[in-house]
This record gives C-alpha cells, sequence and structure tokens, in this order.
C-alpha cells in the first residue's frame, strides 16, 4: 500500500538557481514518512516512552532525476518494501504531476534508548506487512 503527502515548495526551499536545493529533498520524504508512520497508527511518541524504541535512518540511496521550483505542487509517495525484525525498507517517490523528480529507498532501524538495534513490536510489524 502506498502512502501519499503533499507538499509545495517554498522560496526557502529553492537555491541560488531558483530550484530544490537537493539536501530539501531528504526534508520532505522524512515529512511524509512522518505522516505515513501516523497514517499506519505508529505513535512514534508513544513508541519512545513506553517501549523505549525509535527509529533512525540507516541507509538512503537517492537519485535526483529532475528539478522542482518555487510554488510546485510535490508529492511524495511511500511504500514498504520490505519489514523484518528490526528494519524497514521503503521507497519513496517525490513527483510533480506525472513526472518523477526524485527517487529514494531508505532503510530504518529500530533503536533502543542506549542506541543498540531493538526489534521492533509485533503488532507495528503486522500494520506493515
Amino acid at each position: 500500500m502506498t502512502h501519499h503527502f503533499g507538499c509545495r515548495v517554498y522560496y526557502e526551499d529553492t537555491d541560488m538557481a531558483g530550484i530544490v536545493y537537493y539536501a530539501n529533498y531528504l526534508r520532505f520524504i522524512e515529512r511524509a514518512r512522518t505522516e505515513w508512520a501516523r497514517h499506519h497508527g505508529i505513535d512514534q511518541k508513544r513508541l519512545r516512552a513506553e517501549d523505549g524504541i525509535v527509529f533512525a535512518v540507516r541507509r538512503v540511496e537517492a537519485d535526483f532525476i529532475a528539478p522542482a521550483v518555487f510554488d510546485d505542487m510535490l508529492d511524495v509517495a511511500t511504500t514498504v518494501q520490505k519489514a523484518t525484525g528490526a528494519r524497514i525498507v521503503l521507497t519513496q517517490e517525490v513527483t510533480r504531476g506525472s513526472e518523477m523528480l526524485f527517487s529514494a529507498q531508505v532503510t530504518l532501524v529500530a533503536l533502543a534508548a542506549n542506541g543498540a538495534p531493538s526489534r521492533i513490536p509485533a503488532v507495528l510489524r503486522s500494520k506493515l506487512a
């Protein structure tokens, strides 16, 4: 199942060339992941407070395909590729209409409060299956 998150490009998102600064795509996909988690009933604050688990980005493989510019309305599609005991692999794609602008494969890991790897609770894994 794919989750969609819409976001607009603001002036502050652009660089001197008037296009979205490359690092801001990481901000867009981060916001989309937060909304994706919320959509799936994953309360990250509660997960941290009650289970001592947080998610961290372990790896990002990104392709910058075409530029977005000021005032573009973008769609960030987030799809689960794989969820294991302690890892979630997502594909995230940023489009403007039907045009692909950016694509990333993001690996998230579950961590305990001390920073050690932790298992994702079974109830959460079942929501991602």
